[in-house]
């Protein structure tokens, strides 16, 4: 592990897998957001194997009322987090976004034996950016049979 400015910490690197097809254990701290500027972050964690959620795809969009309209779909690296901020700068504007977890996909590649069909398939989550100026991350937290999300800093 590198310090960071400040004294956060730096990540190390990628997490190694377990080579068991599981995500392994966070191993690093996250790295410091301190000096970034504006942007829309995404952690995802799997609670049902205490680890992070690698490899789910999530897709963001636009929402205008009932309209979507595609801004990026990413997958999850070993920390559980895309490699790059969902939005940053002027990508990151104000009104409403949707992100869709592909909860189903993510835990049938993991060998989960879940009943046919499984309770959660895919998962949207709704937000709004009220202070396009601000840094937003996301944290989510899941299982099979539930999740919860919240502004996180």
């Amino acid at each position: 592990m590198a310090a960071a400015a400040g004294g956060a910490l730096a990540q190390a690197g990628p997490t190694p897998s377990t080579g068991s097809g599981k995500p392994a254990p966070l191993t690093s701290a996250p790295a410091s957001q301190a000096g970034l500027g504006p942007r829309l972050t995404l952690h995802a964690i799997d609670n049902f194997h205490g680890t992070p959620a690698a490899g789910m795809v999530c897709e963001l969009a636009w929402r205008a009322g009932d309209s979507l309209t595609p801004i990026r779909t990413v997958t999850t690296g070993a920390n559980g987090r895309p490699a790059e901020p969902l939005l940053t700068d002027a990508a990151l504007r104000v009104g409403h976004y949707e992100l869709l977890l592909h909860l189903g996909a993510y835990f049938a590649a993991r060998g989960v034996s879940l009943p046919s069909p499984n309770f959660f398939d895919r998962v949207p989550i709704r937000f709004r950016i009220r202070d396009a100026g601000q840094r937003h991350h996301l944290p989510v937290l899941f299982t099979p049979w539930g999740y919860s999300y919240y502004r996180g800093s």
